[in-house]
């Protein structure tokens, strides 16, 4: 069976885990910081904040900037239920709008139609690892700033929406030259285990706010946020006679060990010249195979702007059900070849359907949606087993469609 997304884990990156195991600094400590240092010199953002997943990320960023009851943040309609997950925990609500076309990501139009008074964030993600419009996002929310009503210190001091991407998928990716992270106000990773640089759990904040804001002081501020509220880490207490500390917010509990930190830094060592290189590789393979017939949709991943970071493939069959999908899908398994969609749109789920959300209102969310399989890309799929799987989706095709 060919799986789907299977982790990129060899001797080097558990000669490092093993290094520090015995180095005694298992949670947070120096590989965490120096892996927060990497990242944020390899993405041009301003300052890093490493954490145990992306969803604490975005939440712990909608909180620092006060969401509440009442506030509106707007997302799109196709993507995981964490990024909309977050809204809620916040006591906020999530105001879902379509995508595009042509790609999964979030429709700029519907967007600006979207905005009012009580909208507080705007939360883009870059599907697949494609890169969002960030260009017109950061102008739709200056051009808006007379509609924001601030209620905190935090929103005053910006004046305007805060764009908190969803960057689950893109590290790596580069839009008008500049890598994801450095795109808008404030960027969040994942390095899940599925993801193209994993720290098998975990995920970061790149923090890129404008002046007036200080990104040390903030990336300060959150690591305190993000230990219970604590004024010191268990880095800064092995000091001499520097055991005593103060609880001074009431926190949470985010931060990455240096386990994981351990692993993310042998895999953003050889990210550029040797994971991307193999991912993209896969993909023309897929290109070149399913833009020779008509029947596919293959995904936007590359233009004279962007340049996606080869997270997943998904790819798109014309002119069919969400029932001949799933029998295709099926059948590609029948083959011994696992694939997957991306996503269940969230407002087709249970909680939000119950909340009064309607997948009729995002019709372009459910076509996408409906005719989506993920093919399967990850390191060591070889050339023969990419092979295999083109075969399995045609064979699939011409087996349910035709």
């Amino acid at each position: 069976m060919i799986p789907f997304s299977p982790p990129h884990i060899d001797d080097k990156i558990i000669a490092e885990v093993t290094a520090a195991l015995k180095s005694g600094w298992i949670t947070t400590g120096p590989r965490t910081k120096d892996f927060e240092k990497k990242i944020t010199a390899y993405c041009g953002n301003k300052a890093t904040l490493c954490l145990n997943s992306a969803t604490a990320g975005l939440e712990i960023m909608l909180r620092w900037y006060g969401v509440g009851q009442g506030d509106e943040v707007i997302l799109p309609a196709y993507t995981y239920s964490a990024t909309a997950n977050v809204v809620i925990h916040c006591g906020a609500i999530p105001v879902f709008v379509d995508v595009n076309t042509d790609d999964f990501n979030i429709n700029v139009s519907n967007i600006e139609k979207a905005i009012t008074s009580k909208t507080k964030v705007i939360m883009p993600v870059d599907f697949a690892g494609y890169p969002c419009d960030y260009n017109e996002i950061n102008a739709l929310v200056i051009k808006h700033k007379n509609t924001f009503v601030p209620a905190n210190e935090n929103q005053k001091k910006l004046g305007r929406i805060l764009v908190l991407s969803d960057s689950a998928h893109s590290f790596g990716g580069v839009y008008d030259g500049k890598k994801c992270g450095a795109l808008t106000d404030v960027s969040v990773f994942s390095f899940h285990a599925v993801k193209n640089l994993t720290t098998a759990e975990g995920g970061a904040i790149a923090l890129n706010l404008p002046e007036p804001f200080d990104n040390t002081e903030v990336y300060n501020f959150l690591c305190v946020l993000t230990l219970h509220g604590q004024n010191k880490d268990a880095l800064a207490k092995t000091q001499k006679g520097n055991w005593k500390y103060d609880i001074i917010e009431a926190g949470y509990k985010c931060n990455m060990t240096d386990l994981s930190a351990a692993i993310g830094l042998i895999e953003l060592e050889r990210y550029d010249n040797d994971t991307q290189l193999k991912r993209k590789a896969i993909f023309e393979a897929y290109d070149e195979a399913f833009s020779k017939d008509e029947r596919f949709q293959i995904p936007m991943h590359v233009t004279h702007l962007k340049n996606g970071c080869y997270h997943l493939y998904p790819l798109r069959i014309k002119n069919i059900t969400e029932q001949q999908r799933d029998a295709i899908m099926k059948e590609i398994f029948d083959c011994d070849v696992s694939v997957n969609v991306h996503f269940i749109p969230v407002p087709a789920m249970t909680y939000y359907k119950n909340l009064g959300y309607d997948m009729a209102n995002y019709p372009i969310t459910y076509d996408n949606f409906s005719r989506e399989i993920s093919l399967p890309i990850y390191y060591n799929l070889t050339p023969e087993q990419v092979k295999t799987v083109i075969n399995a989706v045609i064979q699939s095709v011409n087996k349910v469609v035709c």
